[in-house]
């Protein structure tokens, strides 16, 4: 690779923050220099090397072993050969580089498929003020120099409306705003309604809003709760979505109303066309998705997980449905469905033959996906009302865990209704499908392989999960965008998103619409990885690189 056709910028000095916009565009119009030998910090590769010591790691809702693989080398998977990049001595005058060629598609030609780059999630803190806005600028202009399309960013209702209910303070993100539109850049924009921290690797904590968790103090039932009555204060139950316990107004409502809040305060970057996509968070971690492996009630990869449907509002729609069809006595959640930490084989419930395919397992389970689509359902419904004319998205979680097993256990206790003899995900896709919401999904850099190297008891099949998903959503139509589900560095992982992203010969020429990379560190800033980052951004944009070792 020709490190001298980067452009970079690491030693570039900060703007001030009075710089003019006119000071921005010029300064980005130059090359941007960076010295010949960069290495990784101390302090940053202590920081992400002690991360990915964890026994599970969490990004955005996914679990995945907590082998990292390093940026310079593989091992030889599925007849691909890599081996570390480093040449070795033969003797004292001679230095021979064996490192075996790894085999890639070549994209040049291939669709564009926009790239964004998730910001760090502490940039704005509680007060709703901008963090360090001169350090932002300069890792935009980084962004921007390899011609990245955009960024997204958490918009938290518990920063924007902590105090009291319909006060919102939106002055930091106006701030960001103004600054990435400077710059030539696009906004993905994420309406996050939980709570951001208390699991593996977070490392801010972004509480729900203060008067929520007044109301929650009195009222536990506002969020969802397990068998033994353990609460998860971590986003509300859609027990509540139609029922008025927030002074007043029910979730959904609440939702709507911060929707509205931020279509008037932003109107000006909607009708510039800056903000290209409107995320809606729907669940933990923004996803449409059960909390049911939540590390604070002491889950571990690869448990399946715990049924969160035992607050007094679910469980009253629970009675009402078993009524409906004539059985009172299925009011109740299973009895045999094991723990947190619990194997499908284990289990009554789960187990191969077990009560998920009896007549009151299948009742059971019908209802409790349907709350989960009916969710779903009722604020994308809202949110196209707020933003109508803008794209709007939301978000699926990568439970790949236990999927080549018959029930699917983790997927069931998650809310997906997705057995080895039924497609779980069609009745989300055709949701979404009747809204006209992108959906974005996770874990496409994730390699079957290296999940049955980890934990080979888990099961894993996170690229047989990832077509599944994929093709439910184009079956109907949809826009497919997706997302890394670990921080990614070497060029394997970016090969394994470009095969998702433009999937090979496919007849009808489907690809995503558009990739998030998670998540902008002063990791991808180390030289080594931003070239790296740069290549994948080319082949992303169907453009040329000249080093692609062509194997197809």
């Amino acid at each position: 690779m020709a490190i001298s056709s980067v452009r970079l910028f690491f030693t570039a000095t900060p703007l001030n923050a009075s710089s003019s916009t006119a000071a921005m565009a010029s300064t980005l119009s130059s090359p941007i220099m960076f010295p010949q030998t960069l290495s990784p910090s101390p302090i940053v590769s202590s920081i992400y090397h002690r991360s990915v010591e964890y026994n599970s790691r969490r990004f955005r809702g996914i679990f995945v072993s907590s082998r990292a693989r390093s940026p310079t080398s593989a091992m030889v998977r599925d007849g691909e050969e890599t081996t570390d990049n480093h040449p070795f001595t033969v003797d004292d005058n001679q230095v021979v580089d064996v490192t075996p060629k790894l085999k890639e598609r070549d994209f040049t030609g291939t669709p564009y498929v926009p790239v964004y780059v998730m910001l760090p999630l502490g940039m704005i803190n509680m007060n709703c003020e901008l963090v360090d806005p001169d350090g932002l600028l300069n890792q935009l202009r980084i962004l921007k120099s390899v011609n990245v399309d955009g960024v997204m960013v958490d918009c938290w209702w518990g920063i924007v409306e902590a105090h009291a209910p319909q006060e919102y303070k939106w002055s930091g993100y106006k701030r960001l705003f103004q600054i990435v539109r400077d710059l030539g850049l696009k906004l993905q924009v994420v309406l996050s309604f939980h709570e951001c921290g208390g699991n593996v690797g977070d490392d801010v904590y972004i509480p729900l809003p203060h008067w929520v968790k007044e109301i929650g103090q009195k009222n536990l039932d506002i969020f969802f709760t397990d068998k033994d009555g353990r609460r998860n204060p971590e986003c509300l139950s859609w027990g509540i979505d139609k029922e008025r316990v927030l002074r007043g107004r029910t979730a959904v409502e609440v939702y709507f109303d911060y929707m509205r809040s931020f279509r008037v305060e932003f109107d000006e970057f909607f009708v510039d066309g800056i903000i290209s996509e409107i995320e809606v968070g729907l669940g933990p971690c923004g996803e449409l998705r059960y909390p049911s492996y939540p590390a604070k009630h002491g889950w571990r990869y690869p448990g399946i997980g715990e049924f969160q449907c035992y607050d007094q509002y679910l469980m009253k729609s629970l009675k009402k449905a078993a009524e409906a069809r004539g059985h009172s006595f299925w009011a109740r959640g299973p009895d045999n469905a094991g723990s947190y930490n619990s194997q499908p084989h284990e289990t009554g419930f789960f187990c191969d033959g077990g009560d998920y395919d009896s007549y009151y397992g299948r009742f059971f389970l019908n209802w409790y996906s349907q709350v989960l689509v009916d969710h779903g359902n009722r604020v994308l419904d809202l949110a196209n009302l707020a933003f109508e004319g803008t794209c709007i998205a939301a978000k699926l979680s990568g439970i790949h865990w236990w999927y080549k097993t018959a029930s699917h256990a983790a997927e069931l206790t998650a809310g997906f209704y997705n057995p080895c003899n039924r497609d779980g995900y069609a009745a989300i896709a055709t949701m979404f499908k009747k809204h006209e919401a992108a959906l974005n999904f996770t874990c496409v850099e994730l390699r079957t392989l290296d999940q049955h190297e980890d934990f080979p008891e888990a099961l894993a099949d996170p690229e047989g999960l990832v077509w599944q998903v994929l093709n439910a959503a184009w079956d109907v139509c949809i826009p497919v965008a997706s997302e890394n589900a670990l921080p990614c560095h070497d060029r394997e992982g970016y090969n394994k998103i470009l095969e998702n992203a433009k999937p090979l010969n496919d007849p009808d020429g489907r690809h995503l619409s558009a990739f998030t990379y998670l998540r902008l560190s002063p990791f991808l800033m180390e030289r080594h990885n931003f070239v790296e980052f740069e290549r994948f951004v080319k082949r992303m944009h169907g453009e040329a690189v000249s080093d692609v070792q062509t194997g197809y």
